[in-house]
C-alpha cells in the first residue's frame, strides 16, 4: 500500500477521477453551493432531497461547532463572518422550502417529521413551547452576549492597533524579529479588526434569522390552520394538530443548527487570550487547583446527608472531586521534585545574575519626546534607527548591535543620552514642535531663532518654529526636523563608537558568515597564525578611524600573507589600510577627482620618525611635552583653515609615522584624517592645501 495513502485516507478515496477533479475545484463547488441556495428559495423540492438539505443543516451546524472548539486563535477561522451569513440565508432556504410542502402537502419529510413527533412527544403545545425556549436562548443570551464580545473586541482592537504597531516595531529594531515577521505581525493585526469588525455586524444576521424562526411558525401554524379546514376539510381540531405537529417539527430541525453556530460564534469571539483549543483549556484551568476539588468534595458530600435529597448521586460526585483533588495534589507534588531536581539555583540568584546583563547601546528620552517613538503620535524614529542600521552594515561592514530605548523621569523632558555599555557617549537636548536651522554658509538672509548647537558636529543652528520653515528655506538654511537631528546624533555616535560596539562575537560571525563561501582564506588564518582575537584588533583599529571592513575577504587575505611574518596588531593594521587603498582614496575625493590634504614639513616628518619607539605593546612616538604641544597648536591651526574650505582635515604622512600620528592627536582633533603616501592608488590626485612645521 502506498505510504501516502495509508497516511492519509482521504487521498486515497480521490484516486477516482472525477473526485479528484472536484477537490482541485472547491471554489467552484462552493460558489455553486451558494447560487443553489438561491434556487432553493425558488423551485419546489422533492421530499427526499429537503430531508438530504435539512441532514447537511445539521452536519454542518456540528462541524462550525467542534471547529470554533478546537481552534486556538480565533483568526483560524477566519471566514467564520461569511460562512455565518452564507449558512443563515441557507437555513431561511430550507424554512421556505418547508413551508411551501407543509402548506401545499401536508407533510415535509421524515426529517420534520421525527422532530415534530420525537421532540415534542406527540403535544403540539410542548413542542411549541420548547422551540420558543430553544427561540429565546438563542436571541437573548447566546446571539446578544457574542454580538456585544464581538462589538466591544472590534472596538478594543481598533484601540489597540497603535500600541501593538509601536511593539512591532520595537522588536523590529532591535533585532528581535525580521521585516518578514514584521509584515506578517501587522497583517495579522490587521486581520483582526476587520475579523471583529465583521463578527460584529455578522452577529446581526444571527438575530435576525432567530426573529424569522417565530414569523414563519406563526404563518405556517394560522396558514396551515386555514388550508386545512377550508381546503382539504379537516376538521378544526386535526388542522390544528396536524399543521402545529409539522411546523413545530420544521421550526426545531433548523433552530438547532442555529443554536449550534450561535454558540460556535459565542465561543470563537470570546476566546480572546486563549492558547490552546477549548477542551484542553477548560480542563486544565478547571481542574488545576486540588483545594478546590478537596472544597467541593466535602460539600457534596455535606449535601449527601441532608435529609430530603437522594444520597446516590452527591455521593458519587464527592467521590469523583476527591479523586480529582488526591491525583492533582500527587501531579503537583512530583512537577516540584521535578524542578528542584532539574534546576537547583535558587530563585534569588536567578534575580542578581539579571543584573548583571549590559545592553550594548541604549537611548534614554525624556517623556517630552516620546511622542518620536510613539508610532500612534505619527513618531517616525523607530523607522529611522531601522534605516540607520541598515546604512551603517553596508558602509561599515557590521551589524549595529540592537538600541534600547527607555524613558528616563530624570532627565529633562526634552533631553536624551545615548549609551555605550552604560557609559554616556552623547547627550542633547531637542525643542518640542520645533525645527533645527543650520547655515551651511550659503544662507543670504537671517532669520530670527533660538541660538543653539547642533549636537552630531557642534556647528552652530537656530530653533525655528514651524511657520518659519518655509521663510529659512528660501533663505538658504537646511531645515531638519527633530527625529531627523536625534537620528543624526545616534549615526555619528555609532560612527565614532563602531570599534567599541564590535565584539569578539560579533567578529566570530563574521567570520563564519565569510567562511561559507571563502573557506580557504579562513582555514589558513585562524587559529593557524592569527587567533580571533587578534583579529578583532585589527578590525577594531580599522573601524576606529572609519575604514569599512565590508570587504572581509579582503581583509582576510591580506592577513593571511602578512601574518606568518609578523603579528603586531598596528603593523598588520597598516597593510590592510595599503590592501583597502582604493576604497579609501574614494572615500575621501572630492567630486573633481582630488584629496585635499595637509602634509608636513620633511624635517618634522624625519624627527618624528627618529622619536619612534619600540614598547611591549608595539611602536611608541616619543616626544617632549613641549613639542607635542607646540604639534597640536600648529595642526590645530591647519586644521582651522580646512574647516573654513569647508575641506576634509587631512594630513598625509609616511607610512612609518602614521599610525603613531594619528594616535597621538585622535584626542584632541577626532575628526581629523591621517593617511598616508601608500594609501594614495595612481590616478588620484593629491593637492596641499598647506603644511605643518615647528619652526
Amino acid at each position: 500500500m502506498n505510504v501516502a495513502n495509508a497516511a492519509n485516507p482521504f487521498a486515497a478515496t480521490l484516486k477516482a477521477p472525477f473526485l479528484r477533479n472536484l477537490a482541485k475545484q472547491r471554489d467552484l463547488v462552493v460558489a455553486l453551493g451558494v447560487v443553489s441556495i438561491i434556487f432553493v428559495l425558488i423551485i419546489p423540492l422533492p421530499v427526499f432531497l429537503l430531508d438530504m438539505l435539512l441532514s447537511l443543516s445539521l452536519c454542518i451546524g456540528l462541524v462550525v461547532l467542534l471547529v470554533t472548539m478546537y481552534n486556538r486563535e480565533a483568526l483560524e477561522f477566519s471566514v467564520f463572518p461569511s460562512l455565518l451569513l452564507t449558512v443563515t440565508l441557507f437555513r431561511l432556504a430550507l424554512n421556505v422550502a418547508t413551508t411551501r410542502l407543509i402548506l401545499g402537502q401536508g407533510y415535509a419529510g421524515k426529517v420534520v417529521e421525527v422532530f415534530g413527533t420525537f421532540v415534542t412527544g406527540g403535544n403540539p403545545i410542548v413542542g411549541f413551547i420548547i422551540f420558543l425556549i430553544i427561540v429565546l436562548i438563542q436571541f437573548i443570551v447566546i446571539t446578544k452576549g457574542s454580538g456585544r464580545i464581538a462589538e466591544v473586541a472590534a472596538r478594543f482592537t481598533l484601540d489597540a492597533m497603535p500600541g501593538k504597531q509601536m511593539a512591532i516595531d520595537a522588536d523590529l529594531n532591535s533585532g528581535l524579529i525580521n521585516e518578514d515577521q514584521a509584515r506578517a505581525r501587522r497583517a495579522k493585526i490587521a486581520q483582526e479588526a476587520d475579523f471583529y469588525g465583521a463578527m460584529d455586524g455578522a452577529s446581526k444576521f444571527v438575530r435576525g434569522d432567530a426573529v424569522a424562526g417565530i414569523i414563519i411558525v406563526l404563518i405556517n401554524i394560522i396558514g396551515g390552520f386555514v388550508i386545512g379546514v377550508a381546503q382539504q376539510g379537516l376538521t378544526f381540531q386535526d388542522s390544528l394538530i396536524t399543521f402545529t405537529r409539522l411546523t413545530i417539527g420544521d421550526g426545531l430541525v433548523t433552530q438547532i443548527p442555529a443554536l449550534m453556530i450561535s454558540t460556535g460564534s459565542g465561543i470563537l469571539v470570546s476566546r480572546a487570550a486563549s492558547k490552546d483549543n477549548l477542551g484542553s483549556e477548560i480542563t486544565s484551568q478547571l481542574f488545576s487547583n486540588p483545594r478546590i476539588m478537596s472544597v467541593a468534595a466535602g460539600v457534596m458530600l455535606f449535601f449527601a446527608f441532608i435529609p430530603g435529597f437522594r444520597k446516590l448521586p452527591f455521593i458519587m460526585l464527592s467521590l469523583g472531586a476527591a479523586a480529582i483533588a488526591y491525583n492533582l495534589f500527587t501531579r503537583n507534588k512530583r512537577e516540584k521534585r521535578k524542578a528542584v531536581e532539574a534546576k537547583p539555583v535558587t530563585k534569588g540568584e536567578e534575580k542578581v545574575e539579571d543584573y548583571l546583563h549590559v545592553d550594548a547601546m541604549e537611548l534614554e528620552i525624556g517623556y517630552g519626546l516620546i511622542p518620536l517613538v510613539d508610532v500612534s503620535q505619527g513618531g517616525d524614529l523607530l523607522d529611522r534607527i531601522t534605516m540607520i542600521r541598515r546604512q551603517l552594515a553596508t558602509e561599515l561592514g557590521i551589524i549595529i548591535p540592537p538600541i534600547r530605548i527607555r524613558d528616563n523621569i530624570q532627565l529633562k523632558p526634552n533631553e536624551y543620552r545615548i549609551k555605550i555599555r552604560t557609559t554616556v557617549v552623547g547627550k542633547g537636548e531637542l525643542m518640542s514642535g520645533a525645527y533645527l536651522a543650520m547655515d551651511p554658509g550659503t544662507v543670504a538672509k537671517k532669520i530670527r531663532g533660538i541660538e543653539t548647537v547642533e549636537p552630531a558636529f557642534g556647528l552652530p543652528a537656530l530653533w525655528i518654529t514651524e511657520s518659519q520653515k518655509e521663510s529659512a528655506e528660501l533663505a538658504g538654511y537646511t531645515v531638519v526636523e527633530l527625529p531627523a537631528v536625534l537620528a543624526t546624533h545616534i549615526t555619528e555616535i555609532i560612527k565614532r563608537h563602531a570599534h567599541d560596539l564590535l565584539t569578539r562575537q560579533d567578529v566570530k560571525n563574521l567570520v563564519d558568515n565569510i567562511k561559507e563561501h571563502n573557506a580557504a582564506v579562513v582555514e589558513e588564518l585562524i587559529p593557524g597564525h592569527l587567533t580571533m582575537g587578534e583579529v578583532h584588533k585589527v578590525l577594531q583599529n580599522l573601524l576606529r578611524e572609519r575604514i569599512s571592513i565590508r570587504d572581509l575577504s579582503l581583509v582576510l587575505e591580506t592577513l593571511a600573507d602578512v601574518a606568518p611574518k609578523n603579528k603586531n596588531p598596528e603593523i598588520l593594521t597598516e597593510y590592510v589600510r595599503n590592501a583597502l587603498a582604493p576604497q579609501i582614496c574614494a572615500l575621501y575625493r572630492d567630486e573633481s577627482g582630488v584629496i585635499p590634504v595637509i602634509t608636513l614639513d620633511p624635517t618634522l616628518e624625519q624627527k618624528l620618525e627618529g622619536s619612534l619607539r619600540e614598547t611591549e605593546t608595539g611602536f611608541r612616538l616619543v616626544v617632549s611635552p613641549q613639542e607635542a604641544a607646540k604639534l597640536m597648536e600648529k595642526i590645530g591651526e591647519q586644521l582651522e583653515k580646512a574647516r573654513t574650505k569647508n575641506e576634509t582635515p587631512i594630513i598625509i604622512c609616511s607610512p612609518t609615522i602614521r599610525s603613531q600620528l594619528r594616535r597621538i592627536t585622535e584626542s584632541t582633533y577626532r575628526d581629523l584624517v591621517v593617511l598616508s603616501y601608500n594609501e594614495i592608488v595612481p590616478g588620484t590626485d593629491i593637492r596641499s592645501s598647506g603644511m605643518i612645521s615647528l619652526e
